[in-house]
């Protein structure tokens, strides 16, 4: 087998049945396999690929959210593939990217993933690839600092069509040599959502492997729409596994000063916004929608972050 295609849905019906018909319509030389794994959507989602790609698609079904992490494990723990490629179901293949991608790690050893540049509907490039969380990239505005130190922290505004080795990169589409999986593990399932692509990127380069992007193939990619069906639980998961990669891969004074400052900011963020609301009389959507955000983001912290509070809770 060549290549296993894995995907995870949470209540994204069309998009799912858009991205597996990506699959089946761009890639035509390799022997693949494709895995959905379903989170308890409540959509319909698995009986439309039942009903429409019949035994072209493998369906493991949970009956509660189990989380990214731990989706993907179920199917990586029983794919056949030399390669596997994570899918998020808001994303569809064009002509080439698979051979593009496979073609790239036949020819560079070393490298254990690969990633695509991803580009939305109109065409606008997103960021495909990160730098590893720290107290720079966590407390300081990106974009300011990728201008500023372009060299060490570059972007999608990085102009080249070479690939080139970054730290991580973004899990809407990754191939992955299985052979790196055996030796490093699978994702740590510490990780409910976000982050956990990064903490495998950090493992995979600690064991010696590299981690390419690769600009001259594309992926089209909807972006965060699972996210934006519960903004303020998933902010929520953010901040979570943001604090586990610094507790994992940080020091203990990174860490402390992680949750001071971020909780801070979140303060000056909800006052500011309130203010913003006041002078606009409540009448902007985007403010309204920040300002509950960051109240429920506050709230959290202040409760100490229970575990109780989150998409993994969400039905």
């Amino acid at each position: 087998m060549d290549i296993s295609f894995i995907i995870v849905n949470w209540n994204t019906r069309q998009l799912l049945i858009e991205c597996i018909s990506s699959i089946l319509q761009s890639v035509t030389e390799y022997q693949y396999e494709i895995f959905v794994v379903d989170n308890a959507s409540q959509d319909g989602s698995t009986e439309a690929v039942r009903e429409l790609f019949d035994e072209k698609v493998h369906i493991l079904i949970n009956r509660v959210n189990t989380g990214f992490a731990h989706a993907n494990n179920q199917a990586i723990s029983i794919a056949k593939g030399h390669y596997l490629v994570l899918l998020n179901s808001d994303t569809e293949l064009r002509q080439g990217t698979i051979r593009g991608l496979v073609s790239f790690l036949d020819e560079t050893p070393q490298a254990a993933m690969v990633g695509p540049r991803m580009v939305g509907q109109d065409g606008k490039v997103q960021n495909s690839f990160d730098n590893f969380p720290s107290l720079v990239t966590e407390l300081f505005n990106k974009s300011i600092i990728r201008i500023l130190f372009p060299e060490k922290y570059s972007g999608k505004a990085t102009q080249t069509t070479r690939a080139f080795e970054v730290d991580s990169l973004i899990g809407a589409c990754i191939a992955i040599r299985a052979q790196a999986v055996r030796e490093v593990g699978i994702f740590d399932e510490d990780y409910f959502f976000f982050l956990e692509e990064t903490d495998w990127c950090m493992r995979m380069r600690l064991a010696g492997w590299k981690i390419y992007h690769l600009p001259q193939v594309e992926v089209v990619h909807l972006q965060g729409q699972s996210k934006r069906q519960r903004p303020a639980h998933a902010w929520i998961e953010y901040y979570r596994s943001l604090y586990i990669f610094f507790r994992k891969h940080r020091s203990v004074t990174s860490y402390i000063l992680l949750r001071v400052c971020r909780f801070l900011k979140l303060i000056v963020n909800l006052g500011l916004t309130v203010l913003g609301l006041c002078i606009t009389f409540g009448m902007k959507r985007k403010l309204r929608e920040k300002a509950k955000i960051y109240a429920h983001l506050l709230w959290w912290h202040l409760r100490l972050c229970p575990a109780s509070v989150g998409l993994r809770n969400s039905d």
